[in-house]
This record gives C-alpha cells, structure tokens and sequence, in this order.
C-alpha cells in the first residue's frame, strides 16, 4: 500500500504509483470518525425526530456541483454527508418511527455489512467464495428450519422481499411450461411488490387478479377459484397464487391451508409473500398464526424488517430447491471453472444475480452475538405492543379501532365521541391529526385505506420501542384530533 506524505486524513496524489489508496493512519482515522458518528446517531436516536424532509428545491444547491478534479480531505467528506445528506431522510429504526414497515439494525448487523464491504466477497460462486457461501448455506438451513420446510428445500439471500418474489414467480412460470397466456393471483390487500414481479415476468396487467378480502382483510378462497375455474374455460393458464402472511395494510394472514389445498388440487404454484411477517414463526404465537406457511412452494422474507438486520437482507425459500436451481442455471464457457460438484452450490444458479454481495453474514452475526431467545423476545414484544395499542384505542372514547392487531400492525382513526362527522369531514380531521403529529416531531406515522376509509396505521417492529412510545403517540394523536 502506498503511503500519503499529506499527512493522516488525506489520499495519495495522482501522479504517486497509486493514487486511490491511503495510508494506514489514514484510514484507521477514518474508520474512528466513521464509527463515532454511526454511534453517536444511535445513541440520541430516541431524542432525535422520526422523520425529517426536504423538498428537491432545498436541496440542489446544497448538494448539486461538478464532480472535483482535485480530492478533498475525507474528514471534510464525511461530516459533509454527515451534516447535509444522512439527515434528510426517515429515521426508521426510531422507536417511534411506526409508518410503512421499519426497520431496526442490530450493532452486530451493522458491522457484519463493514466487514463483507471490506473483505469485498464476491459471492455468486463456491470458487469465488467458499467460506461465505457455506455459511449462507447454514443461515438458508435455519430459516428452512423455522419454516417447517423439509429437507431438500432451499433458497438464498437477495435484495428483499421484492427480489425474492421475482425469483420466485419465474421459477413458478418454468414450473407452468412457460405459457403464453399466464395469470397469477393475489388478493387485493397484496403488496405492489408483487404486481410488478408479475408484469417482469411477463403477465399482462389485466391478468393479475385481484381477489376480494374478507372481513379480516383476508383473500376469499372461494372467489380464488371461481377465478381460476374461470380463466381455465377461457384457456389462460393459472401460473401462481400469491398469499399474504402479513399484509401491509394491516398485519392480515390469508388462510395459507386452505390455500394450499386449493393449489394443491388445481397443480398451481403457491407464493407465501411473508417479507415482513415471515419470522414471527420463531414465537409460539406467530408459528400458529402462520400454520400452513410450510406447505407453500416458495416464501419470501426480508430479514432486514422484523429481523433487526440493515438493508438490503431479503430471502426467498423453495420447498423443492432443485426447481429454483433449474430455472437460473446457466453454464457460460467464461464460468466453466466454477465446476466444483454439486454439493458445492453457486448461489448464481439460485437467482438473478451473479454478482452478489455477502447478505447472510449479518443475520448469522447477529444471532451469533445475541442467541435465538433474544429475537423471539423481540418478536413477541412487538405483537404484544400491538396487543396494548389495540386495547388503548378501544377504550379511547375519540379513537375508532379499523382493524384488529394481527403481528404488530394495527389500523385506527380519530372519530371524536359526541360529534356526528361525515366521512369527508373524519377523513379531513385524519389526514390533520397525521400532519400535526409528523409536524411535531413526536413519531412518524403512515396512512392507508380499508375498504375505502382512511385509516392511521402503526406498525411497531423496532425491538428498541417501549409500551411508552407506543402510548404516547396515540395520545398525541387524540390531542392532535382534538385541536382540530
């Protein structure tokens, strides 16, 4: 390595044999300002708002200039980011940040990233990365495990849920024969996430049926197969059926049994969209409410939501993993050294990717530094939280319970006693209170629609978020709804 003569925090010049490096002291000094700043944020996050925007027109003179021909001390850089970039964005592992689906990192996690980063591991192949590649398949063998999958079903790490959903309905169009006139099926509470997946694979959007919820916000088995009854007549082909285990909206679980009968008896591949709610099977409670999860052809997870691990951590599972491998492999002449034998996997031949990054390592750190019952704990706290919020606004005389507490989200709005509002009204005093109660800095909190009606919408998954967090946010909404 090329020492800088420019003292600690600068980089070679160009004209040295190799201007992109730094010196020892250099980068351990960086390393330290670096990490320093990481924990500091940590530390006052709890203190700090959830959220905090800006508009593209704050922004671009504060960030928009030509690239420098000349490098600039990376200390300089670093608070620049610091300072000027990091902040403006949500704050989604605040205990208070409820909106969407957060996501809470552990320390561990954070460093694992670091660590894969520094090491720079390509990780498509066993001859590129034996070590990491037998270590996501231990963390895959895991997650089968708390599937109930049996053995020989498989997967790999991905990007996210949506990578994952992707992989997964190409290999259910290889496993239909690759039709030329494909429907897929999913309920109208799915995710958009898998809309698109469809389209990528090549269903045309008036063929992706949306089936119509129940009461609980689960899909209709019955309307499913009139559905599939239905295109069968008209010659389509059903590719796949894509069930929720944690709807977005509302936390919902379709009726992944009777599901799975239905695929079973019609030969339709059945996709567990579980990003988020996949691993409340680590807790008794969660396991039940996901009973028939195993059955599924394939499941879809994103370790980086109710996991506690940073982005990007998605994982796709196949009860039959050789179909995965059937689908994505490939053997170009430019990879014909990576021929090692079969019990040596390339994950390449798993997914869409070639070259990927080392995703498993932090989920297997994580668990590693803090043991199973930790994340159960977590886990069961946050349907817990849940539980009390629901509870509270039941008996909050200005709060309207929208949807029950189904795996940490529930649904509610602002519907004062004593006043006869109409729906405009009661959505306009809504969209009010959720404005005062982001604008004050308390939490962060989205909206949806229920069959129409606008809803507020907590999801508490952050495994540092207290029952008083949780408290008093639905206080400063009732409060928010009152001064209205």
């Amino acid at each position: 390595m090329t020492a800088s003569t420019e003292g600690p925090g600068t980089p070679s010049r160009p004209g040295d044999s190799d201007a992109l490096t730094m010196s020892r002291e250099a980068m351990e000094e960086l390393v330290r300002l670096v990490s320093t700043r990481i924990m500091e944020r940590m530390e006052g996050l709890s203190a700090d708002q959830p959220w905090r925007g800006a508009d593209r027109e704050a922004l671009e003179p504060l960030l928009r200039e030509p690239p420098p021909e000349e490098g600039r001390d990376p200390r300089e850089v670093v608070e620049r980011v610091v300072r000027d970039v990091l902040p403006v964005a949500a704050r989604v592992d605040h205990p208070r940040f409820f909106a969407f689906v957060p996501s809470s990192a552990t320390w561990p996690g954070v460093m694992a990233d670091f660590l894969a980063a520094g090491f720079n591991t390509f990780q498509g192949t066993w001859l590129g990365s034996g070590g990491p590649s037998q270590l996501e398949l231990v963390v895959v063998d895991w997650v089968r495990e708390w599937l109930g999958y049996p053995e020989g079903a498989g997967g790999l790490f991905t990007s996210g849920g949506s990578a994952a959903s992707l992989d997964a309905l190409v290999v259910a169009r290889e496993e239909a024969g690759a039709p030329e006139r494909p429907v897929v099926y999913m309920g109208d509470q799915s995710h958009s996430a898998l809309i698109r997946a469809a389209r990528i694979v090549g269903v045309r959007p008036e063929r992706i049926r949306r089936v119509s919820s129940d009461g609980r916000f689960r899909v209709r088995v019955d309307d499913l197969a009139r559905m599939i009854r239905e295109d069968r007549e008209a010659g389509l082909t059903p590719v796949a059926i894509c069930a929720n285990a944690g709807a977005t909206n509302t936390g919902a679980v379709d009726p992944l049994e009777e599901l799975a009968d239905l695929a079973a008896r019609e030969g339709i591949w059945l996709h567990v969209d579980a990003a988020y709610g996949g691993f409340a099977v680590l807790t008794g409670r969660g396991r039940a409410l996901l009973r028939g999860i195993e059955r599924a052809d394939s499941v879809a997870l994103d370790a980086h939501k109710w996991l506690f691990q940073p982005f990007e951590a998605g994982c796709l599972m196949v009860k039959d993993v050789r179909r995965l491998e059937r689908t994505f492999s490939i053997r170009p002449e430019y990879l014909q050294d990576i021929e090692l034998g079969d019990q040596h996997v390339n994950f390449a031949d798993r997914g869409l990717q070639l070259t990927r990054s080392f995703r498993a390592l932090k989920v297997w750190m994580s668990i590693q530094t803090f043991g199973m019952k930790a994340f159960r704990g977590a886990v069961a706290r946050g349907m817990e939280l849940a539980d009390r919020a629901e509870e509270f606004i039941r008996a909050a005389p200005d709060l309207e319970l929208l949807s029950e507490a189904s795996l940490g989200v529930v649904c509610f709005r602002v519907n004062p006693a004593g006043k006869s509002l109409d729906e405009a009204a009661l959505e306009a005093l809504n969209e009010s209170a959720q404005d005062r109660v982001i604008a004050g800095g308390k939490a962060m909190m989205s909206s949806t629609r229920l069959n129409g009606v606008y809803s507020l919408r907590l999801c508490i998954l952050n495994h540092t978020t207290t029952w008083d967090d949780v408290r008093e946010t639905l206080e400063a909404v009732i409060e928010a709804g009152a001064s209205m």
